[in-house]
């Protein structure tokens, strides 16, 4: 599902007006779980998932091309974890 088309489904099941509204509304739940990432803080929605920002070591990687050996630096990723309700959901 594309951004477009979670759009056009939140306008239709909650009967927005218009699709700016819902674009709106969109945008606004994922930049307030974008910026709850960046605090460091993590994100539950019952039933769905959590969200999460886990830090990565400093390591040593090669490149693919030439062979070299580069040093890649510790960092922070995103990371999703599905609720049992998701999971069983998917069966």
């Amino acid at each position: 599902m594309t951004k477009a088309e979670l759009i056009d489904k939140v306008a239709a099941v909650e009967g927005m007006p218009s699709k700016k509204v819902a674009a709106a509304a969109v945008d606004a739940v994922f930049g307030a779980l974008t910026d709850c990432l960046k605090q460091g803080d993590s994100f539950t929605y019952q039933g769905f998932g959590t969200f999460k920002v886990t830090h990565t070591a400093a390591r040593t990687g090669v490149n693919p091309r030439t062979g070299e050996k580069l040093q890649i630096p510790a960092g922070k990723r995103p990371k999703f974890s599905a609720s049992k309700a998701l999971k069983d959901a998917m069966k």
